[in-house]
């Protein structure tokens, strides 16, 4: 399958013409923005839970006939808007009162339950067609048979994309976000910054970016430079940068998932606040959707977090295009549809011996993140273990299974369903016969999802993958 990372456009090196400056499109970090925001919704903090709410922007859109809602799986359109309002304006004056355009569409999708939750690129130069669509000052804009798909964001804004999208995948579309660049340097502040890794040294004037080669965190201006970096770092090639950009997002899931954040209450009213303020969104997505919706992704973790790319190939009549692959594009559109969850791997077969009725398990929470025991404890009773009790430890701890007496076989067919933790070890003080110890610490990477069906995709990117893989 074919399957490179989206595109993603940026404001052009100075030495481009300037019909080719675009603007900064902006990256799906949003996505991250409303996971935090949405488990914060779950804490009952009503009074405060409204004044965030009083901050996002909002659109009454009428989107016509939709495709059947199949499922609860939640499907929230990301759209990056490159207006030069407000504080943006600094970022090109010379486009001050030119339309918006958004280059940056992903579709993330939530399963039931936090089993999973997928960022879905569609590359700017994807040629589909468009819906007729009604313009920003009430016109109507004829149908296109063939366009590329950023072009019904500047037609008629985000109800011509939700449109767009939902003629080719066929999946319901429950609620957009938009927004804007300024919003992305708040977002890298507000959670002290996000890890990159660069192979060599950097320094590139026209992207105002200098780095020494290996790990940095970094936030504000500089995480900007990074993602626009385009000569300076990689090939020079949009693909290269695009991966990169793929991984920034899963490194700065990470960071905002992290007990760090979601522990710290400065750290967290910070990175709420950034994320409500750079928002647009439907009517629709008011306090009891996003509630409804943090109830459902209780069980999400950075582990879960997948970012892909709709299966592409180059568009035959213009090789500076691309198209849907298929059989492929249909397939993997389907599965979204469905909710098939994420194929699992063979498990042990010694552990396939032990069915999940028959091990008993104690849940003990050394994340940091308040309730993650419950949660995780609920999870595996949805998958049929019997939960003997949930706990606390005192400081943070690795993830590990623990067993006691007559429970090592137990503790393996527990270990199967917990991707990428150590063998199960004999538990010493504190152990009890027939009982497994399962510590959720902070790296916990959620268990693996009973159903199968959403294939993995070529070059996907992981919130949990170390930021300096090759």
């Amino acid at each position: 399958m074919n399957s490179n990372p989206m595109y993603m456009e940026y404001v052009d090196d100075a030495d481009e013409p300037p019909v080719r400056r675009r603007g900064w499109r902006v990256l799906g970090w949003v996505a991250i923005g409303l996971s935090v925001a949405l488990v914060a919704s779950s804490l009952g903090v009503y009074g405060y839970y409204w004044k965030l709410n009083g901050n996002i922007a909002r659109e009454n859109l009428d989107y016509g006939v939709r495709p059947e809602k199949l499922n609860d799986a939640m499907n929230i359109l990301l759209l990056g808007s490159d207006t030069r309002e407000g504080g943006n304006a600094k970022y090109g004056k010379t486009m001050r009162n030119d339309p918006p355009r958004s280059d940056t569409m992903i579709l993330l999708h939530l399963s039931p339950g936090g089993e999973q939750a997928m960022g879905i690129s569609f590359p700017r130069d994807l040629m589909v067609p468009i819906p007729t669509c009604t313009a920003r000052d009430g016109s109507k804009v004829p149908a296109s048979s063939v366009a590329m798909i950023n072009e019904s964001f500047t037609r008629g804004g985000a109800v011509c994309t939700v449109q767009t999208i939902e003629g080719i995948t066929n999946v319901h579309i429950d609620h957009f976000l938009q927004v804007d660049f300024t919003g992305f340097k708040n977002i890298t502040s507000a959670v002290g910054g996000v890890e990159v890794c660069l192979p060599r040294d950097v320094d590139d004037r026209q992207a105002k970016l200098r780095l020494s080669k290996g790990r940095h965190t970094i936030k504000g201006e500089t995480a900007l430079a990074f993602v626009r970096a385009r000569k300076g770092l990689g090939n020079g090639s949009d693909i290269d940068r695009i991966k990169r950009q793929q991984q920034f997002m899963g490194s700065l899931a990470k960071k905002a998932m992290s007990a760090g954040v979601l522990s710290n209450p400065v750290k967290l009213n910070a990175l709420l606040s950034a994320a409500t303020k750079s928002l647009t969104t439907d009517d629709d997505l008011d306090i009891g959707a996003m509630t409804k919706i943090a109830r459902g992704m209780q069980g999400l973790t950075a582990g879960k977090l997948r970012f892909v790319t709709v299966p592409w190939e180059w568009y035959a009549p213009d090789p500076n295009r691309v198209a849907l692959k298929q059989p492929d594009a249909d397939q993997f559109f389907s599965a979204i549809r469905n909710d098939r969850g994420i194929a699992e791997k063979k498990p042990d077969p010694a552990a396939t011996k032990i069915a999940p009725r028959d091990v008993r398990v104690r849940v003990y929470n050394a994340s940091g993140i308040q309730g993650q025991a419950g949660r995780v404890a609920e999870q595996l009773q949805a998958q049929g273990y019997q939960v003997a009790g949930v706990g606390n430890l005192q400081g943070r701890y690795k993830t590990k299974v623990m067993y006691g007496p007559g429970a090592d076989r137990h503790a393996s067919a527990l270990a199967a369903v917990i991707p990428d933790i150590p063998r199960p070890t004999a538990r010493g003080k504190g152990a009890t016969t027939g009982i497994v110890d399962l510590v959720v610490g902070t790296d916990f990477p959620g268990l693996k999802p009973r159903k199968s069906g959403i294939p993995t995709q070529e070059n996907e990117v992981r919130a949990t993958d170390d930021v300096c893989k090759a």
